[in-house]
């Protein structure tokens, strides 16, 4: 499986990005897509994700009602639409997939830039 994710940029305090992530390879497996962040160099932290069967989503309290992931399953791209960007919102973002009942994400995207200015 390999992810490209895509959608990062630089934009200002307020405004609105939606992140997207690509999936190819062995997809019919997919039993969750994720969306995670790293700031300044710190490990990675769950922002959201979603079952890829149903549509159900979960997010870190941190995001919630700024945040909403979705999925196009005929295109096996996950997105991440984030509103009301903050400063703190900076950082990369990452996809992430696991297969089927895994217990971890196995699959990793190569992170998308998300920088936020005042």
């Amino acid at each position: 499986v390999q992810l490209q994710a895509s959608g990062g940029g630089l934009v200002q305090v307020g405004d609105s990005l939606r992140l997207s992530c690509v999936a190819s390879g062995r997809t019919a497996s997919i039993g969750s897509m994720a969306w995670f962040r790293q700031f300044s160099g710190k490990e990675h932290e769950f922002a959201a994700d979603i079952l890829w069967t149903w549509g159900l989503p979960t997010y870190a309290d941190s995001v919630k009602g700024r945040f909403t992931i979705s999925r196009d399953k005929v295109k096996n791209t996950v997105y991440l639409q984030i509103d009301s960007l903050k400063i703190e919102d900076t950082g990369v973002y990452y996809c992430a997939l696991k297969e089927g009942s895994a217990q971890k994400y196995e699959y990793w995207g190569q992170g998308t830039q998300v920088t936020v200015s005042s």
